[in-house]
């Protein structure tokens, strides 16, 4: 009969260390998945920082550079131009869906699930 609760004791000291070994991975994966797409945020959000500086001075360029060859006052160039983006937006907006949500939703999923 002592050898049974030896076995038991054991057994049941096995389940333990299990269970305090699958919280521990639980929380070392639940760490890298956080630290995985916060520095991903970070590198992208450089990334974007860096390219709307250089789109906005690209687009200044741009609107004068319309103005001027236009031969009319430098403002056209930037109705030009604005009316350009007003017009991407309008097409972003009526795709958002499709082009945006959707892609952006699976990527977060496949990047939290692997």
């Amino acid at each position: 009969m002592e050898e049974k609760f030896k076995y038991f004791d054991s057994l049941l000291n096995s389940a333990e260390t299990y269970g305090k070994t699958s919280v521990e991975l639980i929380k070392l994966k639940t760490v890298d998945k956080v630290a995985d797409g916060t520095s991903s945020f970070v590198a992208w959000a450089a990334v974007i920082i860096a390219l709307i500086l250089f789109f906005i001075t690209l687009n200044f360029g741009l609107a004068y550079l319309i103005g001027d060859l236009l031969g009319q006052k430098t403002y056209i160039g930037f109705f030009i131009v604005a009316g350009f983006y007003g017009l991407a937006g309008l097409i972003l907006f009526i795709f958002k869906d499709k082009w945006i949500k959707k892609p952006l939703n699976n990527s977060m999923i496949n990047q939290m699930l692997n």
